[in-house]
């Protein structure tokens, strides 16, 4: 599956879409063919403060536990219901249902720093 054109990515594998001062962030098509199986998502709760570079959240898969970090730092205005009752949408859906979180930040330009879909998915190929 091609990435969004309209996503910026991490280089550890996290997409990140914004709009206006709210950034939506997720795992990459790679980062969970990487995970295989997702079998649980735990994010930091909703109004919590995030430091630019500061882990969100982790998710467990059958091979790993992994770290989700945000480039941008903010208020955490929501984490996805959906993904916490059925992890399993990280990996039926990772760019639509399976979204992590979303922040409103008061400094978007770490996103500029960040891979565009050409870029991440010529590094990161998904087969």
């Amino acid at each position: 599956m091609p990435s969004p054109r309209e996503c910026r990515f991490t280089e550890t594998h996290e997409w990140l879409h914004i709009d206006e001062d709210v950034v939506t962030l997720g795992l990459t098509q790679y980062a969970v063919n990487e995970l295989t199986d997702v079998t649980y998502v735990e994010m930091k709760t909703a109004g919590s403060t995030i430091l630019p570079g500061e882990s969100v959240g982790e998710v467990e898969s059958v091979k790993t536990t992994s770290d989700i970090y945000s480039p941008v730092g903010g208020q955490l205005l929501e984490v996805n219901p959906a993904v916490a009752a059925d992890p399993s949408l990280l990996n039926s859906d990772p760019f639509g249902r399976g979204w992590l979180v979303r922040i409103r930040t008061t400094d978007p330009s770490p996103l500029d720093a960040l891979m565009d879909q050409t870029m991440y998915d010529t590094k990161y190929p998904t087969g």
